[in-house]
């Protein structure tokens, strides 16, 4: 998604959202302290009154800092959708996590400006996004051509790697219809091809983790846009890269998501293209192999 050129008013964006966010947050660290009742929304998708809650604090917080802003929650919220500015809020990015006791959850805010004439099915441009991880107080901000920074003070860089052999990778499964979903496969492909694939259970955290350096790409099928719109931002803005499998540019309703540093992208697209079209696939380079890649490397 090509991003907005700078301007103060995005970074206003961010700077009033932060605040929200972190409110959101605590919120979140005393639900998850005093343990929740679990609810289903469908066959398998979690919910809580946690989700619920923080979105209609975040709902309620944003109409007062900005009325004219439509927003887009995961539980439900669609209000002012005909605004040419609109939030994408996941109030709880990592429900399944939460419910269980495992702390790996965030509040995923992105904002997207779409211009008047834009037809309903055609992406704006993302202008704001911030993730907050509360249980580790991280808080991950980015706005178009002012980079991605850590808790405000650090800048975010992605990644160095520049061999999936060498790349530690997320991805993430469905909850519903996981019977039916084709990532096993690449599951499979990327764990033999890579230093290791992670499944953490939250799609905003993976991507602001790759933007961080701390991951060097992820995919998952069928995300949401409020899972994806302020990751989809720090990435960019970290100096990465997001698609679908084929390469081509991301959707916010893309049923394919694809973020990585940028430097092993083209390998990452190569191989799914390969494993779509079912041709067989180079073999798996050895532990020997990787050894002399690195010395190559480092000599030149």
């Amino acid at each position: 998604m090509t991003p907005a050129p700078p301007t103060s008013t995005a970074n206003e964006w961010v700077l009033r959202a932060v605040p929200i966010a972190r409110e959101a947050g605590a919120h979140l660290r005393e639900f998850f302290a005093q343990g929740v009742t679990t609810e289903y929304k469908g066959d398998v998708d979690l919910v809580t009154i946690a989700d619920r809650t923080v979105e209609k604090l975040i709902r309620t917080r944003l109409g007062e800092v900005f009325p004219e802003h439509g927003i887009y929650g995961e539980e439900g919220t669609r209000e002012r959708l005909e605004s040419g500015l609109r939030w994408y809020i996941d109030p709880l990015d990592g429900t399944t996590n939460f419910a269980h006791g495992l702390p790996q959850f965030c509040v995923s805010m992105g904002l997207e400006q779409r211009p008047d004439g834009l037809n309903a099915g055609e992406d704006g441009t993302l202008v704001a996004g911030v993730i907050y991880d509360p249980m580790r107080d991280e808080l991950f901000t980015a706005e178009p051509g002012h980079g991605a920074q850590l808790n405000e003070k650090k800048p975010l860089h992605v990644s160095r790697i520049s061999k999936l052999g060498e790349a530690l990778i997320a991805t993430g499964f469905p909850s519903r219809k996981r019977h039916l979903s084709p990532n096993i496969h690449f599951y499979h492909e990327f764990t033999l091809r890579s230093h290791g694939v992670r499944r953490a259970g939250s799609a905003a955290l993976d991507l602001a983790y790759v933007a961080a350096g701390r991951l060097e790409a992820f995919w998952e099928f069928n995300l949401n846009p409020w899972d994806t719109a302020a990751g989809i931002l720090l990435v960019e803005e970290a100096g990465g890269r997001v698609t679908d499998f084929a390469g081509n540019q991301v959707r916010l309703d893309s049923h394919e998501v694809l973020a990585s540093n940028g430097l092993i992208h083209d390998e990452l697209v190569g191989l799914f293209r390969d494993m779509f079209a079912g041709r067989e696939l180079s073999p798996i380079p050895t532990a020997r192999e990787y050894a002399a890649h690195r010395a190559e490397r480092d000599a030149s």
